[in-house]
């Protein structure tokens, strides 16, 4: 029998899953994503593979994003733990280098022909990975003031990004019951692992009235509150880390204005999953978010939103 978390387990709710979604497409109660014309490509070891292994690679990862959510439940649970300085004073604890340290593995055997670039990477892999067409985006440990707070809002986070473009996300919600997983993968859909509950996700189209908007715990400012003074009635849903994207791709909420500071690692997983969902990642100015396409490693503002017949970037503060 399979251990919790294995790739074993977690193949076998892909293709079910995958099964179902183009049943319901063709129902037309869900469109699974498709890969865009000229679909992602890639050279390996000298030869020119049609398409990425997304299928395979995938409940691999979820597998990786578990053991990485054990490694950081085990400190979570302890009596106590440190938590240090970044330079840019953001908190660093030992769960992050713990998952950072058993992500890093489980990527360089399931696929050590491409790099990863991790928040906790050193500063010579954030500056190399302009040259890299293809690489693991990862945030170990997402929410990390979440998890010092102790109320489960934190996140694994894993993206395969190719072209600029996430085409394979996992988000494992380790404190959460006993475990949730989204994860999704361009041309598979778009799931959701919660116990014994395993499932495809979708967006919600078209958005629900009063809108319901999913925004940060950690941070607020300014343009959010004239984002939703333009947006007129709204409900607020309050959600740390990546997992607002989530929230979104299972039709909980119809949109996420981010508009503050973030990095491509704290997004790309899941902007992976709702894109699979058949949602939207863009910049203020419409166009997809994309990824290793600026020498920085910070994001723009983006919106993350489900109904594509609604302009939100028309309510944006000018």
């Amino acid at each position: 029998m399979d251990p919790p978390g294995s790739a074993c387990s977690v193949d076998a709710l892909v293709q079910p899953c995958a099964t179902a979604a183009r049943q319901a497409a063709r129902s037309d109660m869900i469109r699974p994503s498709r890969a865009p014309e000229g679909a992602p490509r890639t050279r390996i070891g000298g030869r020119m593979e049609a398409q990425l292994p997304l299928k395979s690679l995938l409940p691999e990862v979820v597998a990786i994003a578990r053991r990485a959510g054990r490694r950081i439940l085990e400190i979570y649970n302890s009596a106590d733990f440190d938590v240090e300085k970044k330079d840019d004073d953001s908190p660093l604890t030992a769960a992050d280098l713990a998952s950072h340290r058993t992500i890093i593995e489980g990527l360089a055997e399931l696929t050590p022909q491409f790099p990863v670039l991790s928040e906790e990477s050193n500063q010579d892999d954030i500056r190399a990975r302009r040259d890299w067409e293809t690489l693991w985006v990862v945030d170990p440990l997402d929410g990390t003031k979440e998890f010092i707070k102790r109320n489960g809002e934190f996140t694994v986070n894993i993206a395969l990004v190719h072209g600029h473009r996430p085409v394979l996300g996992v988000v494992h919600v380790p404190a959460l019951g006993s475990g949730v997983d989204y994860f999704g993968a361009d041309g598979l859909g778009a799931f959701k692992s919660e116990g014994d509950e395993h499932r495809s996700i979708q967006v919600t189209k078209p958005a629900q009235q009063p809108v319901r908007v999913v925004g940060s715990r950690s941070h607020r400012g300014e343009l959010l509150d004239r984002y939703l003074q333009e947006l007129g009635e709204h409900e607020i849903i309050a959600m740390g880390s990546s997992l607002k994207f989530c929230i979104v791709a299972e039709g909980g909420a119809d949109v996420y204005p981010r508009l503050g500071p973030t990095s491509e690692w704290d997004t790309a997983a899941a902007q992976a999953v709702v894109e699979a969902a058949g949602g939207q990642v863009v910049d203020t100015s419409g166009k997809p978010l994309s990824y290793n396409a600026r020498d920085e490693i910070l994001n723009p503002h983006f919106l993350v939103y489900g109904d594509s017949d609604r302009d939100w970037t028309g309510y944006l503060p000018g």
